[in-house]
């Protein structure tokens, strides 16, 4: 399997499993996380995932280079096509799940890889990452995502130079321009990716979910739209178990249990 997928309780651990190709993408790869992504939207039980790399040298190098050159040069098979997902089910490009995604990401972080860590919520650094779109480097340009997400992320200026030079940045880097959310030493990585998705379990679930899609829809709608959807899901967020339990498990004065319900 090029990436493996497995649960603990509530959070779904997406495993990018080539290290000896520096977890590069491959076209199996992206039919797997299509599906693993609709794994944690359809599963009930799954309140959140992370998103990490095998090996100590990097999260992803990106899309499987020699797979692509195969493409182009017209040696690749049909049963390798027919594991690319549709726009609709790639996660890189479209496929929206309002359950949280922490990318927890060390050494090389470039091109796909890159792009899925930004398609992630949360990501945290280990001090060895560097991060980076290197696609004009080899004269294409960032077809997951890239040149939409990081203009979103970060300041415009350095998501264009970011873009136009396909330069690295470190970990230090991107977390001062907000590109990640922390900078941990590598040993602590998934631990530190782990200890943040428990203690987001301890929030509601749903209302997670909701103040997520409402955080997203509202960058691409007006102010009085986003309003309009956030008033939407408040009523229905009080019609939900959860909502009840938050309150009572405050009156009473414990800590919550949450069903996601």
């Amino acid at each position: 399997m090029a990436i493996d997928y497995e649960k603990k309780g509530h959070i779904a651990y997406i495993h990018l499993n080539r290290p000896e190709v520096l977890n590069a993408i491959n076209m199996e790869g992206r039919g797997q996380l299509a599906k693993y992504w609709a794994n944690v939207r359809d599963d009930d039980d799954v309140w959140m995932a992370i998103v990490y790399g095998a090996g100590e040298r990097a999260f992803s190098a990106g899309q499987d280079l020699k797979e692509v050159g195969a493409l182009l040069s017209g040696g690749q098979t049909e049963a390798n096509m027919a594991n690319i997902p549709s726009a609709d089910d790639d996660p890189l490009i479209n496929l929206r799940v309002w359950k949280p995604f922490i990318a927890a990401i060390r050494g090389i972080c470039t091109g796909a890889g890159m792009e899925l860590a930004m398609a992630c919520d949360i990501r945290i650094a280990a001090e060895d990452a560097r991060l980076g779109l290197a696609e004009t480097k080899r004269a294409v340009i960032p077809g997951g995502g890239g040149t939409q997400r990081l203009p979103r992320l970060v300041p415009m200026t350095k998501a264009i130079e970011m873009l136009m030079t396909g330069d690295f940045i470190d970990a230090q880097e991107a977390y001062r321009i907000g590109l990640v959310n922390k900078v941990v030493p590598v040993t602590d990585l998934l631990s530190s990716a782990e200890a943040f998705a428990n203690d987001l379990c301890l929030r509601g679930p749903l209302a997670v979910r909701a103040v997520k899609e409402l955080a997203y829809k509202g960058m691409e709608t007006t102010l009085v739209e986003g309003l309009k959807l956030e008033a939407e899901l408040v009523q229905k967020m009080f019609q939900t178990e959860d909502v009840m339990e938050g309150m009572m498990s405050f009156s009473q004065k414990r800590d919550p249990q949450y069903k996601g319900k």
